[in-house]
């Protein structure tokens, strides 16, 4: 997590420099101050009009946090605060300590999270607003930030938020294995009963997975694709190809973590723009590597005396992916080839 740190008196430089050596050990901070500095410290000044500084490092940081007071704050970010699933953290303390504040996003972007580890770390007071934690009661988003989940719909999380807050249960299924304890709030589903939840949240690859007549999808990024084709094939026609394959195999897109093939396709520019579209991680392999994937998989002698392996796509997808399952073998199709695999991972309640 990037963070900027910014200080406008000599006591909160002093404070600015204290907080960045405590972060650095798990976060890169960056410090900067406008006003007045300790002459014996090395933040950066900030030169520009502080609404300028904002601008910038409010779309290109992970986090903020004000040395002042809020108002400083609130009056600096207001201009660029468009959502939770996209505003960084921002949090504000005052000049002696005393207080920590997470003022914008708190669950998604882990300010609460960091507002509670800062303030055990300096002595301060933790203040926290937001209703799921001041009732002590499951945040759907935050379960969806640090299992690295895709909330399908914001409103939808907001009515999960809602009638937890009302005291009501929230029912629950997961295709993923389940390590922990659930929450109170939620109560797991058997499918096969008839279930009593029109609202429920279900973690899936599947975007038409809706086990309950409302449902919330958190979908996991555990799918890896493992492609071949021939040099300078369309484009259109590529993506065209992945996504019916993926649509017949009930996976969303949202699910995809990455794509990958032999280091012959690195510059590819179907892969390429394939994977910059639906911002997937792109991962190469030479022929020695994938020789050296596990399993049983269909030889190509054509392939292997173009490329130097008898197999890409399915050899790919299993180097690419963590604890992989096969979930789809090779497929072809007009110069093409496509294969699936799932990243065997579960989700986490403590």
């Amino acid at each position: 997590m990037n963070l900027a740190i910014i200080s406008f008196t000599k006591a909160g430089s002093i404070l600015n420099a204290k907080i960045a050596k405590l972060l650095n050990k798990e976060h890169h901070s960056i410090t900067y101050y406008k006003g007045r500095c300790e002459e014996s410290l090395t933040l950066q000044e900030v030169e520009v009009p502080l609404k300028d500084w904002c601008k910038e490092v409010f779309h290109t940081m992970d986090g903020i946090i004000f040395i002042g007071a809020c108002a400083i704050a609130v009056r600096t970010i207001a201009p660029f605060v468009q959502d939770k699933m996209n505003d960084p953290l921002v949090l504000v303390l005052d000049e002696k300590a005393s207080f920590v504040i997470s003022l914008l996003s708190g669950h998604l972007g882990g300010g609460n999270e960091l507002t509670q580890a800062l303030s055990e770390q300096i002595g301060a007071i933790p203040v926290i607003t937001t209703a799921t934690d001041v009732n002590h009661k499951f945040a759907v988003d935050e379960l969806a930030r640090k299992e690295k989940l895709t909330i399908s719909d914001r409103k939808l999380a907001k009515e999960v938020s809602a009638t937890i807050l009302d005291g009501e249960r929230i029912g629950f299924v997961s295709r993923l294995l389940i390590q922990g304890e659930l929450p109170m709030e939620l109560e797991h589903i058997n499918e096969e009963d008839d279930i009593k939840h029109e609202l429920g949240i279900c973690i899936t690859c599947d975007e038409y997975d809706t086990p309950f007549i409302n449902t919330l999808i958190l979908m996991p990024r555990v799918i890896t694709i493992g492609v071949g084709c021939r040099k300078n094939t369309d484009t259109e026609q590529f993506e065209s190809f992945i996504l019916r394959i993926l649509k017949e195999n009930h996976i969303s897109i949202r699910a995809v973590k990455n794509i990958a093939s032999i280091d012959l396709k690195e510059n590819e520019p179907c892969i390429r723009a394939f994977a910059n579209k639906y911002e997937v991680d792109f991962l190469i392999f030479s022929a020695k590597q994938l020789e050296q994937a596990e399993g049983e998989f269909e030889e190509s002698e054509f392939v292997k005396l173009t490329t130097g392996v008898g197999n890409v796509c399915e050899r790919s997808a299993m180097l690419a992916c963590r604890q992989p399952t096969l979930l789809l073998r090779k497929k072809a199709f007009e110069g093409m080839t496509i294969a699936l695999t799932k990243e065997k991972r579960g989700i986490r309640f403590e």
